[in-house]
């Protein structure tokens, strides 16, 4: 088990790109320079003990050195010991709506963005709840079965897009079926079923199998996203707008936020709805309605004394920095002697 304990230091490695940049732009004025004197197939002559590979070998060094020496300001932290620990808790299913609707930006960056930005801080919040992933549009696809793994579950949760079902809709019934699957028939943990989406459910029983799965003791909470006023879906190509998603009559669709079906599957199901706007007062109302639920006790493993590595990257990163002062840019002597090139 790995832990990179300050990821904002991988932002120095956006210094190699430029180092290239800057290498290509001074090799090319050099090159424009040199041509004012001679012709290029002259040079050799003029300058015999110019290395034209070195330069090029000293970027590729210093590269190897800032990488590795960012990495080791990363702290990379190793898990030393797998040990179990005593857990209480409930079982928790994130569904998570990616319909084209989700893509909508009266909410920002916008409604699918916003949702995986709630869950990530709820999961951040959590202490010793079990959780799952499933995502839906017009059919809903497992992510993540139940697991401790609050890590994996954020890695699954930002991989979410528009484009993992081919079905589009918002079919929430087909979420809430999975989700019974999702929990052990031999677990005593109270079963919570949290749907983050715009509500805009175009399947007529969501209602109906809410509360039938209220009776198999499952609770529903509902986080709506999105606005009354509404917006409309942007296409993009390339990151760039193109154009707006039409209805067969050719009319600019506008997707609204529909709180009440939303409100309806959770009072069905026996839980609540939060409106998604405000992030920390979403993360209160689910902790409020989390602590209403009788927690059971488990057993999970997780890693304990972990271990910095941090000393491995630096020493290797110090090593092509030092490497890299002993580089000259004339041609190595014994190599010259060779006369690889019968010159």
């Amino acid at each position: 088990m790995y832990v990179l304990e300050e990821k904002i230091y991988f932002w120095l490695l956006v210094a190699i790109p430029l180092l290239l940049v800057f290498y290509i732009a001074v090799s090319l004025w050099r090159l424009r320079a040199q041509k004012k004197y001679a012709q290029k197939h002259q040079l050799p002559h003029l300058m015999p003990n110019k290395s034209w590979f070195k330069p090029l070998l000293k970027v590729v060094t210093i590269s190897f050195g800032l990488s590795f020496i960012a990495f080791s300001l990363v702290n990379l932290k190793a898990g030393t010991r797998l040990e179990t620990v005593n857990r209480e808790g409930v079982d928790i299913v994130f569904a998570v709506d990616i319909s084209k609707s989700m893509l909508a930006e009266d909410i920002a960056p916008n409604r699918l963005e916003k949702s995986q930005q709630l869950v990530t801080q709820i999961i951040n919040n959590l202490a010793s709840d079990r959780i799952g992933l499933i995502a839906y549009a017009g059919s809903a696809v497992p992510q993540l079965p139940i697991t401790t793994d609050y890590g994996s579950a954020k890695l699954f949760l930002q991989g979410l897009s528009t484009d993992l079902v081919s079905s589009q809709g918002t079919a929430i019934n087909e979420a809430i079926e999975l989700a019974l699957g999702y929990y052990g028939d031999d677990s005593e943990a109270a079963k919570v079923l949290v749907i983050i989406s715009d509500g805009e459910d175009h399947e007529g029983d969501s209602v109906d199998l809410a509360e039938a799965a209220a009776e198999k003791g499952l609770h529903i909470i509902t986080i709506g996203v999105g606005t009354q006023k509404g917006s409309n879906i942007p296409i993009r190509e390339n990151g760039i707008v193109k154009s707006f998603k039409k209805n067969q009559n050719g009319k600019t669709v506008i997707t609204k936020l529909n709180a009440t079906t939303l409100q309806e599957i959770a009072e069905a199901g026996n839980g609540v709805y939060i409106d998604g706007t405000l992030t920390n007062e979403v993360i209160e109302k689910l902790k409020a309605e989390l602590d209403t639920l009788d927690k059971v006790a488990f057993d999970s493993q997780q890693y304990a004394d972990f271990e910095s590595q941090f000393q491995w990257f630096l020493a290797i990163g110090l090593f092509f920095v030092v490497l890299d002062v002993f580089y000259l840019e004339r041609k190595t002597g014994w190599i010259k002697k060779l006369n690889l090139f019968n010159e």
